[in-house]
């Protein structure tokens, strides 16, 4: 059912106390949520109904697949990202790439208004991730490309984008943000706690949610990045479809040792990932076949791994992202772990749009002043609000 049936803009809504039953209005935001992940595959767009709290009513998303060139580019471009030293510099082809990402996702909000009916005063907010090309907080440096004011003044609909830096330039990781998103649903579908929500896109992350306000996340290891590399470098295709390449090769256990061998595994949270942070090279002279297999074993081990730092083990693991989508890697991530593992699709959920929904529900939480980022998901010094809100011009 299409969640926006109807052209009027509805955002006021009744709802009651459950303690004293006395009415109170309760402000409920529609937002588009957009996210290109560092898997570069397309972008994701999905609507919400959200009070930025633990009410969410989730709308029809959509796919908008980059076209094959534009990845390419995107490609050659986290190569001349790398020069970067101040997140104002777009050296190489970065300047013309932000301006064809921006283009993108407005071309992928127009085509979701216009085949859910839309007008842009259905639409209260848009939550801009962006593309990112580059993640050192070490060094308080992230970049993501994509003009938020161009993407406000050409769809009409007030936009928030910018999402990670002000979690960085605070002493914060800058990821993962979806975490906060994590745990609305989980306390609005009233699951069992503790739980663990795993996001597999190009970097893997997990949300440890807990009784009471206890929210944990890192970055567990590479989700389908170093997958996609190597079948895109032998290849020239972006994925390894529906894990078919993987299925038919052998482990190496060999180059899996080494490459859980990694420092990153022994450091405690918070912690997060850049796409390059780990290579291909322990993979030297194996076959396509082994290789993607390996690759497929090392997500699913180093998302088990993660398990060390939990306070407690989780009851139910929730998986999502778009390594749902490749069964050969579901295979491997239910060998590793201990306990009940499910899909967030089981839940009713997303798989595939969650985290375009995250930034969606981050948008109306930036909007209304809220947290987004907190000292256990992130290592800022106190929880904290983020994103930079731009209205279009006046009409």
């Amino acid at each position: 059912m299409n969640l926006y049936n109807s052209n009027r803009n509805r955002e006021w809504r009744f709802s009651r106390f459950r303690a004293g039953g006395e009415a109170t209005l309760t402000k409920i935001y529609r937002a588009i949520g957009l996210m290109s992940g560092t898997s570069m595959d397309g972008i994701d767009v999905a609507p919400i109904e959200t009070d930025g709290e633990n009410r969410i009513k989730r709308g029809n998303a959509m796919h908008l697949s980059y076209r094959r060139n534009f990845r390419a580019r995107l490609v050659k471009g986290l190569e001349d990202a790398r020069s970067i030293t101040s997140r104002d510099q777009r050296p190489g082809i970065l300047s013309a790439l932000e301006w064809e990402v921006t283009r993108n996702h407005i071309e992928a909000v127009e085509l979701l208004l216009k085949s859910r009916h839309l007008v842009k005063r259905d639409v209260s907010l848009i939550g801009f991730h962006g593309q990112t090309v580059l993640h050192r907080p070490e060094n308080k440096l992230t970049v993501q490309l994509g003009k938020g004011e161009f993407l406000a003044r050409q769809t009409g609909i007030r936009t928030v984008f910018d999402f990670r830096a002000r979690d960085v330039e605070a002493g914060g990781e800058g990821a993962p943000l979806v975490p906060v998103y994590h745990q609305a649903l989980a306390i609005s579908a009233r699951l069992p706690l503790p739980i663990c929500v795993v996001n597999v896109g190009g970097v893997a992350n997990v949300s440890w949610i807990g009784d009471g306000d206890e929210l944990m996340a890192f970055d567990t290891g590479p989700g389908n990045a170093l997958i996609d590399d190597w079948i895109w470098r032998h290849t020239g295709e972006p994925m390894d479809r529906d894990g078919r390449t993987a299925a038919s090769g052998e482990l190496s256990e060999k180059a899996l040792s080494e490459l859980m061998d990694h420092a990153y595994f022994a450091k405690a949270p918070p912690k997060s990932l850049d796409r390059s942070d780990f290579k291909l090279g322990p993979l030297e002279g194996l076959s396509l076949e082994d290789g993607a297999k390996t690759l497929t074993a090392f997500t699913a081990h180093a998302i088990a791994r993660a398990v060390s730092h939990f306070p407690t083990p989780p009851k139910t693991w929730v998986i999502s992202g778009g390594g749902v989508q490749n069964p050969t890697l579901m295979g491997e991530i239910k060998n590793c772990l201990e306990g009940e593992v499910k899909t967030a699709d089981d839940l009713g959920w997303s798989s595939e749009f969650m985290e375009a929904e995250a930034f969606a529900y981050m948008a109306v939480r930036s909007h209304l002043g809220r947290p987004i980022t907190f000292p256990r998901t992130t290592g800022v010094p106190h929880p904290l609000t983020g994103g930079k809100i731009v209205s279009p011009p006046a009409t």
